[in-house]
């Protein structure tokens, strides 16, 4: 796991700009607080900050090959790299490492842009072919692993985080129509970035550069295939392929551990991954999260009927793990300094709240103990777990689920400026990257209306929702050096799901009917039977008042991050009385000190 930057300009003699590729690789040593290194030639320069999992020695980066004819800069994991570096060898390649980059850099010199099509794993890589002055940026199939390019004039910059670009003096910091309305819909539009004239590398996709311009061409998207399996067989399946896929993400150089959160999602993970260490003889190491009095004081509310304590503690002893709860307390969630270090990580103001702060917060807790955590994300997505999914109101709704379900709460508030509203008109927006998604979804003859509506929403999630999720658990968890992976949405659970019909995938009445079937064996009945509570946070009224009080200092100092939301709902909000505080106030002051760190970060030029 890594960060990766680069520049190649056809007319430039980048020889004589290392220190620019350098300071572009320096903005992500976070992201490889190990090691770091830049690779130069005349057109082409490459930089990569390491932090290293696999072959602690060997695998040194950039990468190169065919006596410095080809060189790569890679992070992330391919799982399958072991299979592939015998097939490799069978084709006649010799190998000088145990990294799974080398791999990576053979499968390329052996299958070209193909290479992609071999792997199992999430990853962003770039390969410079000299012998034929071309660029590759090629990323995993679900975009668990995040690249951004910014076409130039005469080539392109590209990195692991717009950051790594930015350093750059040809990019410029704009953030015109299209990026805010990134900022504030909650809908990820493929390839769109937030910065003017930057782009994001589209999950399943090849962007190649050479003298004749820049090309994308998909390698992976989900497809509609007949689902023939009947009940016993499909929970079966599921569960062999989870079992294949925890022990391959379960191999690691470096000390791993699991997220648990007393879900079923990641129940299910740090059971199977007690399983499978068991064997060897290790025992499964546990993080969660929780709040200072958060159990004995909750509250149910419309998403969280419970709180994650006690189920956090059953699965602890029924599996038998090394378990360690990560305590938060208010003042620390709403530390300024906590707020920065998360927008300086997401480079964008988008953020969850004081569920990014204590996610930053676990991950840099974990990071003392472990470098690699197995996480439950996008179970959700991969198998129907959200409440909306199974709300008819939600299914019926002309627009992307969450959002109907966020409205349907009341928690719809529009917290822009009237006339920055007026300039983004949020609404068609929404409405045209709804239209447009819904075009893309695969199907098949013969679906009742029932299975096609549902294959829409998975599909929905799957290329929408989820990419909002990876994206904030990869940057927090990168801020701190944590490499933390992802088995749900391995490509080939992704694929076989999908086209399970919605009558299986809720077979016995609930959500999720195939994961807690295919995992019920391993978890205690409490798990088995809970209903699903998405990430936690906090209920703590001290929280939301801190946050008050921040925003209140922001307005009497004319903050600049604030001109973009509603000035009179603000000094309004910040002079009511702390207690009554409801959602869509304490959204609203999440995003104005959001934006007060982002323009204090990036200071960047708004042009609507």
């Amino acid at each position: 796991m890594c960060g990766i930057s680069g520049w190649i300009d056809f007319q430039r003699d980048l020889t004589e700009h290392r220190s620019t590729v350098d300071a572009m690789c320096d903005t992500m040593t976070c992201r490889g607080p190990d090691a770091g290194d830049t690779w130069v030639s005349r057109h082409a320069a490459l930089g990569h900050r390491r932090l290293a999992i696999i072959d602690l020695p060997g695998g040194a980066q950039p990468m190169e090959a065919e006596g410095g004819q080809v060189a790569i800069v890679y992070s992330g994991e391919a799982y399958n790299f072991t299979e592939l570096r015998d097939e490799l060898r069978r084709r006649g390649h010799r190998f000088d490492t145990d990294s799974d980059t080398e791999v990576v850099l053979h499968g390329y010199l052996e299958w070209g842009a193909q290479v992609a099509e071999h792997l199992n794993g999430m990853f962003a890589f770039a390969i410079w072919d000299s012998h034929e002055e071309r660029l590759l940026l090629i990323r995993d199939r679900m975009g668990i692993k995040p690249l951004y390019y910014y076409p130039t004039e005469d080539g392109v910059l590209f990195g692991s985080e717009p950051k790594a670009i930015l350093a750059n003096p040809l990019a410029e910091k704009v953030v015109d129509a299209d990026g805010m309305r990134e900022l504030f819909g909650m809908v990820k539009t493929p390839g769109q970035a937030v910065w003017a004239g930057m782009r994001e590398v589209e999950p399943g996709t090849v962007v190649t550069l050479d003298r004749t311009g820049l090309r994308e061409q998909a390698y992976w998207k989900l497809q509609a295939t007949e689902h023939t399996d009947d009940q016993q067989a499909s929970v079966g399946h599921v569960r062999e392929l989870l079992d294949d896929i925890v022990q391959r993400q379960l191999v690691s150089d470096v000390p791993r551990c699991v997220l648990l959160s007393g879900g079923l999602d990641s129940s299910a993970i740090t059971a199977l991954s007690g399983l499978h260490l068991a064997k060897s003889g290790e025992q499964v190491r546990s993080f969660a999260v929780d709040f200072l009095g958060q159990t004995e004081n909750f509250v149910p509310d419309p998403l969280r009927a419970t709180p994650d304590g006690p189920y956090v503690r059953d699965v602890a002893e029924h599996v038998g793990s090394q378990h360690q709860d990560i305590i938060l307390d208010p003042d620390t969630l709403a530390d300024p300094e906590v707020r920065r270090a998360t927008v300086q990580a997401r480079d964008f103001p988008m953020g969850l709240g004081d569920m990014d702060q204590s996610l930053y917060l676990l991950f840099k807790a974990i990071r003392q103990h472990s470098t690699v955590a197995l996480s439950g994300e996008s179970a959700d997505e991969v198998f129907g777990g959200y409440k909306w999914f199974h709300d008819p109101d939600v299914r019926a709704a002309d627009t992307f689920p969450w959002l109907a379900a966020v409205q349907s709460q009341g928690a719809g508030f529009d917290v822009l400026d009237p006339e920055v509203s007026a300039a983004l008109d949020m609404p068609s927006f929404i409405a045209d990257g709804y239209r447009t998604a819904l075009s893309e979804v695969p199907t098949l003859d013969g679906e009742s209306d029932l299975e096609r509506r549902m294959r829409e929403i998975c599909y929905l999630h799957l290329t929408r929702f989820v990419r909002i999720l990876l994206d904030r658990k990869d940057r927090m968890s990168m801020a701190v050096g944590l490499e933390v992976r992802v088995p749900f949405c391995d490509h080939r659970l992704v694929e076989y799901v999908f086209n399970t019909p919605w009558s299986l995938k809720t077979f016995d009445g609930r959500e999720k009917s195939l994961l807690r079937h295919a995992t019920a064996d391993t978890l205690p009945k409490s798990v088995v039977e809970r209903v699903k509570s998405p990430y936690p946070s906090t209920q703590d009224p001290k929280y939301a008042a801190a946050l008050q009080r921040q925003v209140r200092d922001l307005v009497k100092a004319g903050n600049p991050g604030l001109s973009v939301l509603n000035q009179k709902w603000i000094a309004e909000a910040v002079e009511q009385d702390p207690a009554s505080i409801d959602t869509a106030a304490r959204h609203t002051f999440e995003r104005a000190l959001d934006l007060a760190v982002w323009f204090d970060l990036h200071n960047p030029t708004i042009k609507l």
